[in-house]
């Protein structure tokens, strides 16, 4: 097996994906470029390698069970292993989602892709992390999950929300679980909340750039081993619960 350090980031054809992606290329690591739309994946691998990252695409939808196991085998038959799994791909659902009016398919759909596809990923690549000397996961969540934030008088947490903010929330808690059963494993495992990036995911409306945005997933992936395990971070530390 290489030396080289080997990452996968679902989403990564665009936005704070994207940068994630390439600020881990940056550092010589052999990055996968996850995504499902086939020429989104090609121009963004196209893109990396023009800037001198050693990029790989994956195909990959995170809601398919399918897709995702296709894309296990990929990383393992060009790789051999993976040292970095960054869940980052990620929807807000449509509109209304005051709770009073939401659809429920529609809270349905956004789990599906923001919590079931996190757990589905995961744990197809839990095998091929297994063999790295020093397997990180995190998990690109928001501090709109926050409870704690949620409920403090006059936080600015964002519009109501009733499908995509409780995802938030509900990936948060399942990184906790993991974190329990992977205590003894060597795996850390971490939340990462990139801030109000500009992104089409908001229809670049957040104040931040996506490349502000990758840079706590990039500290969260590069943790030395004595680095914490089931933490929720942000750029400024920790994030209340």
């Amino acid at each position: 097996m290489s030396e080289q350090t080997i990452a996968l980031v679902t989403g990564a054809n665009k936005g704070i994906g994207y940068e994630i992606a390439a600020g881990l290329g940056a550092l010589g690591w052999r990055v996968g470029v996850g995504a499902r739309d086939r020429e989104r994946r090609e121009s963004a691998v196209a893109k990396l390698r023009a800037a001198g990252a050693d990029a790989f695409g994956v195909p990959l939808d995170v809601t398919d069970d399918a897709s995702v196991a296709a894309a296990a085998g990929l990383v393992e038959e060009g790789a051999g292993r993976l040292d970095v799994l960054v869940n980052n791909a990620g929807i807000t659902g449509s509109a209304p989602q005051m709770p009073t009016e939401v659809d429920p398919a529609t809270v349905r759909t956004v789990v599906e892709t923001n919590v079931i596809g996190v757990i589905r990923v995961t744990n197809a690549m839990l095998p091929l992390l297994r063999r790295s000397s020093s397997p990180r996961i995190v998990n690109m969540s928001s501090g709109v999950g926050s409870l704690t934030r949620q409920t403090t008088p006059g936080s600015d947490t964002g519009p109501i929300a009733a499908a995509y903010t409780p995802s938030k929330t509900f990936l948060n808690a399942v990184t906790v679980q993991y974190a329990k059963e992977l205590r003894d494993t060597g795996i850390h495992i971490n939340a990462a909340c990139p801030g109000y990036c500009a992104t089409d995911l908001n229809g670049f409306r957040g104040v931040r750039t996506p490349e502000q945005g990758a840079a706590v997933a990039i500290r969260l992936a590069t943790l030395p081993g004595d680095g914490p395990s089931g933490g929720f971070f942000d750029d400024g530390g920790e994030v209340p619960w």
